[in-house]
């Protein structure tokens, strides 16, 4: 065994080559499953017991300088393949597509982030939802037009003896999410459910049977107009510019009472008047409230000792506003030519 040890030692000092293919197959000759190095190894069982020390060093170092001189070789090869002789290290690089996020995303993104440095947190809850939450909780009455199959894409389902065939659906708006955060937390709730909704609406430049909203839900004792008057203002000048103005304007929505939609300045004209803003200077963004007390009600809160308000807008509609987009459907059609004007927003 002697004998063999130094002769594959002396083998592999003096192995040279230039060759990634001959220094893989001196690899496999020596480390392979059935090599010399691993045969030796076999044989090492046979050895006498006062030998098996002197024997074991010396395969062992014999494994070691060929591993070594494996990887030497393999260091110096791989080094004159990349010739810098061949190769202009003064040519640019290959170019390549930089991408980008879709301007629902980034406006969605932007609105979280503007909540959430104020205390808000975020809510989330499925897409296919019960008539309870889209509607009965939030104070809808039977015969509102929103429950009617014009409106609302309505999911048919076994019929049972407490529901109906029809109070499964497509959630109409993420104010259900706020009903779930209602019957499982306790106030102080101050919570945004951004997400999207369906509503059974044609397909036009200006509507869309998709789309995206925000809603906020601030509730705890004391709670007033007032602020939620503040908080909205100061959510349109981070999201427009600390020159925008707003303004309330009364309205009605089955959950909120007193209830009112907030305008904002024309971000086009600067209030002047133009074809966006229909020469009004004021541009509507959104619709908030009071939240109305039978709605706490419903939600199992003491409407005698917490008050609150509530927001939603559409997230298309800021980006319209944001990006000066007129036609809702260029955010669905994945066209690489419109999303790549994209490609300097976060």
């Amino acid at each position: 065994m002697q004998e063999r040890i130094n002769k594959l030692k002396s083998e592999v000092g003096s192995f040279a080559t230039d060759n990634i293919n001959d220094l893989e197959n001196f690899r496999v000759r020596f480390l392979g499953k059935k090599g010399f190095i691993p045969l030796l190894f076999s044989d090492f069982a046979s050895v006498s017991s006062d030998q098996k020390r002197k024997y074991g060093k010396l395969i062992n170092d014999l494994k070691n300088l060929t591993i070594e001189k494996i990887t030497t070789l393999k260091t110096i090869l791989e080094e004159k393949s990349f010739s810098v002789s061949n190769t202009d290290l003064t040519l640019p690089g290959d170019s390549f597509s930089v991408g980008s996020r879709h301007p629902i995303s980034i406006v969605r993104n932007s609105i979280i982030d503007i909540f959430t440095r104020i205390g808000f947190i975020i809510s989330e809850g499925p897409v296919i939802e019960d008539d309870n939450h889209v509607f009965s909780k939030l104070n809808f009455p039977p015969e509102h037009p929103a429950r009617d199959m014009q409106d609302t894409f309505f999911i048919e389902k076994e019929q049972s003896e407490n529901t109906n065939n029809f109070d499964i659906l497509l959630r109409t708006h993420t104010s259900s999410v706020q009903v779930r955060d209602m019957e499982n937390s306790s106030p102080p709730i101050r919570t945004i459910s951004p997400g999207r909704v369906f509503r059974n609406e044609a397909i036009t430049a200006r509507a869309h049977c998709i789309f995206h909203q925000v809603e906020g839900l601030y509730i705890d004792t004391n709670v007033s107009f007032a602020d939620l008057k503040q908080t909205l203002l100061y959510f349109a000048k981070e999201m427009f510019g600390q020159d925008t103005k707003i303004r309330l304007r009364p309205s009605y929505f089955p959950f909120t009472e007193p209830s009112g939609e907030m305008d904002v300045s024309c971000l086009i004209c600067g209030g002047k008047g133009c074809a966006v803003c229909k020469h009004t200077g004021w541009v509507e963004i959104l619709g908030c409230g009071m939240v109305d007390p039978n709605v706490l009600d419903n939600c199992n809160i003491d409407s005698k000792k917490y008050t609150g308000f509530a927001f939603g807008m559409g997230v298309e509609r800021i980006a319209q506003l944001k990006y000066k987009v007129n036609d809702l459907r260029l955010y669905f059609e994945n066209d690489i030519r419109f999303l790549s004007q994209f490609q300097a927003s976060i």
